[in-house]
């Protein structure tokens, strides 16, 4: 099953880099989404909640990428290391940043992803280290 899991993980990130979109037959209609980087910790749910959150993080920023430096198994989920570049729209401030998304499988479907700025945080809450 975790091979599947990280073939469906693959799969999407190639397909987001192509479309924008992702599939989503792969994301269970009640998804959540937690975004750990910021004070608040973002939290948006259902697919209308995974595009408000790519929304809010493209508004702050002119141009993004995600590269996938590796995907691990993490026993019933799969940690996603990127390396993120960005630039802020108003202020030009470059971003370079190695992050983790933690995303959580059911029934074959992704059910929850954390987003965690700094690898460490993704690989603690992975239980890959600590």
């Amino acid at each position: 099953m975790s091979q599947e899991n990280i073939d469906v993980i693959r799969r999407g990130f190639e397909h987001f880099e192509a479309t924008g979109e992702p599939i989503w037959e792969d994301f269970a209609e009640t998804i959540e989404i937690r975004d750990h980087q910021s004070p608040d910790q973002g939290y948006y749910v259902g697919h209308a909640g995974w595009k408000r959150w790519i929304d809010d993080w493209s508004a702050a920023w002119t141009e993004w990428s995600i590269e996938v430096e590796d995907i691990r198994e993490a026993g019933d989920s799969v940690l996603v290391l990127i390396h993120h570049t960005a630039q802020g729209s108003s202020s030009g401030l470059d971003l370079d940043s190695h992050d983790g998304m933690l995303y959580g499988f059911r029934d074959g479907k992704v059910v929850t992803v954390d987003y965690y700025t700094g690898r460490e945080h993704a690989l603690e809450a992975a239980g890959l280290v600590g």
